[in-house]
């Protein structure tokens, strides 16, 4: 007894210590055994608890009566199927007749508490299927990042961790343009650098505007094809995007094969239905402050201002069937900085927002899309740099947090990649003139899964 008593007080610590420092290691040696113990025992009295049952049939009821048995209790959704992940569990069930998806949403808090769960989402797969996702601890104090992601899909990159484990990626083609907000040091330049970082082995084309004299893009020079890093070359850039869309468009023209013995889903209407020999390389265009753009103090500055937003709106506009992207990011975005700025906002159908400093900015980025993500997005405390609120035009929202990368980090990332990086005849004269490369000595560059 004295030595199972030991044994069973050090399993206890290790747990315990597990449990504050590796919540990760607890979570896959310990939390999953008792996690799935206690949702399968307690699965049907918290659903009853939780509003999450029906009655029985009808027909139950008669048969019951007839036979003199007892009466069959309310029924919960069926479990499909339980899935351990790295994170937690992820349940599939199978609504009753009656139930809706919205009434397993609305009742996630509650299951979360009765679980003893850190976390509990929900989305519904298909007519009648919904899938809760349950985390066992806070996957965004410390992200880590899963060692294999789906890279496959052409121009669909990982870049943070959802807070229900679920890897977000960055999917050009489903969301060809998006808006990043968010305050000083609220982790917006580590987000657009993983995003850097991850499109760096990716066949495309990288466009950076930097306005505050090159300072956050100019260290990634090796795999971009072109930078600006005043309004001035700015505007000339994106006069140059412009001319290369409209050059592109007569390609598509001349290549869409409309002829009539052609099956449909063969005619080209963008980049992507070319042949791969005649597909034009994609582009993506990060703008790092907005703000910058369009700000002006003369005559001068106001006409230049007029013919940058022109340029960003057309290319918001018509430039995804022409492979170009843009990402846009700012401290605000709205419309003080002058006309044509909503329009373009209009545009952007992505939406990220860091913490920001009033409310006034949240609903810049999610007011218009996702109007319960604002209020998230306003309580981002200031020690999580990195967390941002994430939405679409569909009305979903989630937070999610990138991963940290060091500028050492993206630049070696970049100066690998250098040899990718397309050379554009439309944009030559804005490729960044660049010297001799000088290997810089850095162990373990990224290696170690990037922590925030």
């Amino acid at each position: 007894m004295t030595w199972l008593t030991v044994a069973l007080v050090l399993v206890v610590a290790a747990a315990g210590l597990l449990r504050w420092r590796r919540p990760a290691w607890y979570w896959l040696t310990f939390g999953v055994t008792l996690a799935a113990l206690r949702v399968l025992v307690r699965y049907g009295s918290v659903m009853d608890a939780c509003g999450l049952t029906v009655p029985a049939p009808r027909w139950r009821l008669a048969l019951a009566r007839m036979t003199n048995r007892p009466v069959p209790g309310p029924r919960a959704p069926r479990i499909l199927r339980v899935r351990v992940t790295r994170t937690g569990l992820v349940l599939r069930l199978k609504l009753r007749p009656g139930q809706d998806a919205f009434d397993v949403a609305a009742s996630c808090d509650r299951l979360r508490h009765s679980f003893a769960m850190y976390g509990v989402t929900s989305r519904e797969l298909r007519s009648g299927v919904v899938e809760l996702r349950m985390t066992g601890y806070d996957v965004l104090k410390r992200v880590q990042m899963p060692a294999v992601v789906d890279t496959t899909r052409p121009m669909r990159v990982p870049v943070a961790l959802r807070e229900d484990g679920a890897v977000h990626y960055r999917d050009y083609r489903a969301v060809p343009h998006a808006l990043t907000l968010g305050a000083t040091e609220s982790g917006k330049s580590v987000y657009q650098r993983n995003l850097v970082a991850a499109l760096a082995s990716q066949h495309v084309a990288l466009v950076g505007i930097d306005c505050k004299q090159g300072v956050e893009l100019f260290p990634l020079a090796r795999r971009f094809s072109a930078l600006a890093d005043n309004p001035d070359t700015a505007a000339e850039l994106l006069d140059a995007l412009v001319s290369h869309m409209e050059d592109v468009y007569q390609l598509i023209r001349a290549e869409q094969r409309i002829t009539a013995d052609v099956p449909d889903a063969e005619i080209a209407a963008d980049i992507w239905d070319l042949p791969e020999h005649l597909r034009p390389v994609p582009i993506v265009v990060l703008v790092d402050e907005v703000a910058e753009l369009a700000l002006f103090a003369t005559k001068e500055e106001e006409k230049r201002r007029d013919r940058i937003i022109t340029a960003l709106a057309r290319l918001a506009q018509l430039g995804r069937a022409a492979g170009i992207y843009l990402e846009i990011c700012g401290q605000r975005f709205g419309s003080e900085l002058g006309k044509g700025i909503t329009m373009l906002r209009a545009q952007l159908t992505g939406r990220t927002a860091h913490r920001v400093n009033d409310e006034s900015s949240a609903n810049m980025a999610l007011g218009d899309i996702a109007p319960d993500a604002v209020l998230a997005a306003i309580q981002i405390p200031t020690d999580t740099p990195g967390v941002a609120i994430t939405g679409d035009s569909t009305g979903g929202w989630a937070r999610i947090r990138a991963p940290h990368t060091s500028l050492r980090q993206a630049v070696n990332i970049c100066n690998r990649h250098a040899g990718l990086t397309p050379d554009l005849p439309a944009l030559a004269p804005f490729r960044p003139a660049l010297g001799t490369l000088t290997p810089v000595p850095a162990p373990a560059v990224e290696s170690a899964p990037a922590v925030a």
